[in-house]
């Protein structure tokens, strides 16, 4: 079994502050993604309210990733902002839904949905949800970490944010 390819050089490392860091961050991973031809992505958060994801170079970077053999996660407690702010993430989302698997962590007592993004060779986590902070890295061990709480929300998910809705 090949491993991913190489990550580019422009990824960020380190600790981030604040909200342009952090949106930066994520138009670079998603770039990133797409240059490097990544098989795996998973974003979490608790409503993604605050994420990039409506512009439009989020919406061309997923599709220049998109493709057979890919895989996108999403994880949150609800989805709900997307209709509202992230329209062209919505209409990507429709077009890819056989590759796109979200999921709602959203009852009582379940852990609580962390904020970052993992892919096999790098991570965000955003660790200070009210000042924007977190920090970035290809470093194994944190990769292992955010990994294992996303894994923890998702074994008590339900399916969440359908590509389409089937009425009466």
């Amino acid at each position: 079994m090949r491993s991913e390819e190489p990550l580019h050089a422009a990824l960020p490392e380190g600790a981030f502050d604040g909200p342009r860091a952090f949106e930066a961050h994520v138009r670079d991973v998603l770039a990133a993604a797409a240059r490097e031809n990544w098989r795996e992505i998973v974003l979490s958060d608790a409503d993604f309210a605050d994420w990039p994801l409506g512009e439009r170079a989020m919406a061309e970077a997923l599709q220049a990733w998109s493709g057979a053999g890919r895989s996108f996660t999403m994880l949150a407690h609800n989805f709900g902002v997307f209709e509202r702010t992230h329209a062209r993430f919505v209409h990507w989302r429709r077009m890819w839904s056989h590759i796109v698997d979200c999921r709602a962590c959203d009852g009582s007592g379940l852990p609580q949905v962390p904020s970052g993004i993992w892919t096999p060779n790098w991570f965000l986590s955003r660790i200070d949800m009210q000042r924007v902070r977190g920090v970035c890295s290809r470093e194994p061990e944190g990769r292992r970490a955010l990994r294992e709480r996303i894994e923890e929300c998702l074994r008590h998910a339900r399916p969440a944010f359908p590509a389409t809705t089937l009425g009466l």
